[in-house]
């Protein structure tokens, strides 16, 4: 399969950087502010959930009663936490073997895309200094549809200019590689075999696929 491929899209966060610590600081913070503690395992159930519904959740947690209008400004309160924390990325901070192994598919010829939900995709790509291994960035700000939807990757494949099928989509989440397989794209899971089976193949890192 991997020999085959034409395209290659990446999802972002748990692929090529893991970012959900930030996000785990910022609500933290926001809790802290509304005067409870709010915990790694608490933090658990926000994975892959938007963040009007992640904010729900730590409400629920904290029994604490707003408005839509304080919700807003909590929800933007805490976005602009995570961004000041990841405009200081560094580039050390890239998954093992991301880095290697996307030279490698631009050495072989292979095109690059990248399918992620986060509307600050381009920002990180830019703070890691890998902007330039992508031939097409297709994020928060190009789509509306969250997965398992595949509108992220049909768009990724179409701005490579490649059918779906001749695709990879390396993903790290169920939906992920729901959408994926829903794009008709090929799909490599990174991470557990547990959550990932419906993939075609599965890995534990990106090191695993660099030669």
């Amino acid at each position: 399969m991997l020999e085959t491929m034409k395209g290659a899209i990446f999802d972002l966060d748990g692929v090529i950087v893991d970012t959900a610590k930030y996000h785990y600081l910022a609500w933290r913070s926001l809790a802290r502010r509304l005067g409870f503690e709010f915990t790694e395992a608490d933090n658990e159930r926000l994975k892959g959930v938007s963040r009007m519904e992640s904010l729900r959740i730590l409400l629920e947690i904290g029994g604490v009663e707003a408005t839509e209008e304080e919700r807003e400004e909590m929800a933007a309160s805490k976005n602009r936490e995570y961004v000041d924390y990841i405009s200081r990325l560094e580039p050390s901070e890239i998954l093992p073997g991301a880095d290697a192994y996307l030279r490698q598919l631009r050495s072989q010829g292979v095109k690059i895309a990248l399918g992620s939900a986060s509307k600050n995709a381009g920002l990180i790509l830019s703070r890691l200094g890998i902007t330039d291994l992508f031939d097409a960035v297709i994020d928060g700000t190009k789509v509306s549809k969250a997965k398992p939807d595949p509108e992220v990757f049909l768009a990724a494949s179409a701005a490579l200019g490649l059918p779906p099928a001749e695709c990879i989509v390396f993903e790290d989440a169920a939906a992920g590689v729901q959408a994926g397989k829903a794009a008709g794209c090929g799909v490599v899971g990174i991470g557990s075999l547990a959550i990932l089976a419906a993939s075609d193949l599965v890995v534990s890192g990106l090191q695993e696929l660099v030669v």
